[in-house]
């Protein structure tokens, strides 16, 4: 049986406080839901830019299908399908928000690079979403890390997330 969300107390979370990593968020978004140059500003490669509208029409432009919005339905697939993944990875989830147009996940690191946690996680919900009659392209391509290296880092992040399952 997999267990629920590991709460921050969790034994790993205060035995790893150095001057390592002990944890990141990784943050992904649906196909065409938050392009670059959004009025709400955007992600890229890590730097956070402000809102740019001739931006944001050339990427509506490209786009090849329409913009994805998952559903309730839909975000609880993706939900236990990440968390399913994560118990095959061995991984500890502290906190995680899927959300209509992205998921937003913090987790002990583990001996795979985020990427590609990042990517398992994507694929495994795509595999579920399609098991399901999901057709679209569910995801853009990449993600956004932030890693942890302190205890207040983890802790913010964790609140980030957790606040979107509000």
């Amino acid at each position: 049986m997999r267990k629920a969300l590991a709460e921050p107390e969790h034994r790993y979370y205060y035995v790893h406080i150095m001057a390592k990593m002990i944890g990141y968020m990784i943050t992904w978004t649906t196909y065409g839901a938050w392009l670059q140059g959004n009025e709400r500003g955007y992600v890229k490669k890590g730097k956070v830019f402000c809102g740019n509208a001739k931006l944001q029409k050339s990427n509506v432009i490209k786009l090849e299908g329409k913009a994805v919005r998952l559903d309730k339905k839909s975000c609880a697939i993706v939900r236990e399908a990440i968390l399913n993944e994560a118990e095959k990875l061995g991984q500890v989830i502290y906190s995680l928000a899927v959300c209509s147009s992205h998921v937003h996940l913090v987790a002990i690191g583990i001996d795979e690079t985020v990427g590609k946690v990042a990517g398992r996680y994507k694929r495994a919900a795509t595999t579920a979403l399609r098991a399901n009659g999901f057709v679209e392209k569910v995801w853009t391509k990449g993600y956004d890390k932030r890693y942890c290296f302190d205890e207040e880092s983890l802790k913010s992040r964790i609140g980030y997330v957790q606040g979107h399952n509000r």
